[in-house]
């Protein structure tokens, strides 16, 4: 069993390895299904996709949210995420006149 509402799909994972909340192992490309490898003592922060064929090395990392579609050898940390971006003033051009909007006013007014 893998706690925290996490998918395993065709994979292999080692002794002492912790596989974070909402992991995903992407292992269907459409057409055939893939294996993913995870080595001995390797950390899968929460919210991760390994979008298979891929390989954890031993003793790995993989930093939260990170999307990951290649190889991580051991002992390195994998991160494969963008910047976030804040787009300031979005919901009063988008959404004017919503709950969320009128909520963002009100907070602006209020400084």
């Amino acid at each position: 069993k893998v706690p925290h509402l996490s998918y395993v799909g065709d994979a292999t994972i080692g002794v002492g390895t912790n596989i974070g909340a909402a992991t995903i192992f992407v292992n269907y490309d459409g057409v055939e299904k893939h294996p993913t490898i995870v080595g001995d003592h390797v950390r899968i922060g929460s919210d991760t996709m390994l979008v298979a064929p891929v390989n954890i090395g031993d003793g790995a990392y993989t930093a939260a949210g990170s999307v990951i579609t290649e190889d991580v050898p051991p002992g390195a940390i994998g991160v494969g995420r963008s910047k976030q971006r804040n787009v300031l003033g979005w919901v009063m051009r988008k959404r004017a006149g919503s709950k969320s909007a009128q909520a963002a006013e009100a907070k602006e007014s209020k400084g």
